[in-house]
């Protein structure tokens, strides 16, 4: 199974995206593991909220394959300890035929036509955060839930 992340804009800290590369790296020793970048939309600014989501949401779909497993980041998702979504990841590589694609939408979330294509959501925190710090977080916990599962002393209880 591979995991891909999948992310609306590109990341402009650079020292958050060292993090990122550095986490990915990390992630890449357990599961085959990348991250496609859609491009921002050109003009958003001109675009309404709606229209903004809307054209967001078909270049996600684009990019999403057939037999993806799709899991939304998603303020209104499933949270979980670390331990948990560890068991979760471990159970998805089990069942998961292709690849398991976590998106990460827009500032202003998702299309009506993406939450009909995912198969879950989840919430990395009740708190609100960037997206380019969302990132960083979710590959961080990635490789967390990595060492959890290979018994290794990165996390503790």
């Amino acid at each position: 199974m591979k995991i891909t992340l999948l992310v609306v804009g590109r990341t402009v800290d650079k020292n958050i995206i060292a993090a990122i590369d550095d986490y990915t790296g990390r992630v890449k020793h357990f599961a085959p593991f990348d991250i496609e970048i859609i491009p921002e939309l050109k003009n958003a600014r001109k675009l309404s909220e709606a229209q903004q989501k809307e054209a967001e949401g078909e270049l996600i779909l684009k990019s999403i394959n057939s037999g993806d497993t799709v899991i939304l980041l998603d303020e209104g998702g499933k949270e979980f300890r670390s331990t948990e979504f560890a068991a979760w990841i471990e159970k998805k590589q089990q069942i998961t035929a292709k690849r398991l694609v976590f998106v990460v939408g827009g500032p202003y979330g998702f299309s009506k036509k993406v939450y009909d294509c995912a198969s879950e959501k989840i919430s990395l925190s009740r708190m609100t955060f960037s997206h380019q710090m969302i990132r960083l977080l979710f590959v961080e916990q990635l490789y967390r839930a990595y060492t959890i599962i290979g018994g290794l002393p990165y996390h503790h209880e």
